[in-house]
């Protein structure tokens, strides 16, 4: 049984962490989810909605698969020493690093996009781009896997790349019959990405 580990932080996007957890939280007979804060306890999104913590930072378990969703809460979190040195602690001996939306950006200071290929949300590109002046971001592309990273565009966008992930790990066959079983139209190129022109970015 492989563990993934969830990042919540305070004003987290709702579905930048709840659609990948839809489909990775099905796949229960291979994988196990636990949720991950600075500190153990509700922590609540824009959306107003809280998420438990199963575990703090300090006794957080060692996990195959990390997920860092986005949101307004990445911007301040990108000063976060604590939260920093804990993705610089977790992600290199990960198998699979998973971003979505602005988490991209968060990562990027981290420095472990460094000369790697990577995307986010369109609508603040510019943004989160600027997080990380050494990674090579992608304007057009709806996720980007680079070596152990997948990092994704906004919101909607995490659904994809999970699916992607889990084909990848776990067979297309699972992927396919989760995306069925949600009524889930996804899209498997990753160079689907209509909303860079949306953004003239492209």
């Amino acid at each position: 049984m492989k563990k993934l580990a969830a990042i919540l932080f305070p004003n987290f996007e709702l579905l930048d962490f709840a659609g990948p957890l839809e489909m990775f939280g099905s796949l229960r007979n291979v994988i196990e989810v636990v949720t991950v804060a600075e500190k153990a306890g509700p922590v609540t999104s824009t959306q107003g909605i809280a998420v438990e913590a199963m575990h703090s930072f300090a006794d957080c378990p060692p996990c195959e698969f990390v997920l860092l969703p986005g949101g307004l809460g990445t911007f301040p979190q990108g000063q976060n020493a604590a939260m920093l040195e804990f993705l610089r602690r977790v992600c290199p001996p990960a198998e699979q690093v998973m971003t979505v939306c602005s988490g991209s950006g968060l990562l990027a200071r981290t420095g472990l996009l460094d000369g790697l290929q990577a995307t986010t949300n369109k609508a603040f590109f510019a943004q989160c781009s600027g997080e990380g002046p050494a990674v090579n971001w992608v304007k057009e592309a709806r996720w980007v896997e680079d070596g152990p990273y997948a990092t994704s565009s906004g919101v909607s966008a995490g659904i994809d790349m999970a699916l992607a992930v889990i084909a990848k790990h776990f067979g297309s066959t699972a992927a396919e019959e989760l995306a069925t079983m949600t009524e889930y139209e996804w899209h498997k190129d990753p160079s689907w990405d209509p909303f860079a022109k949306v953004h003239a970015l492209v």
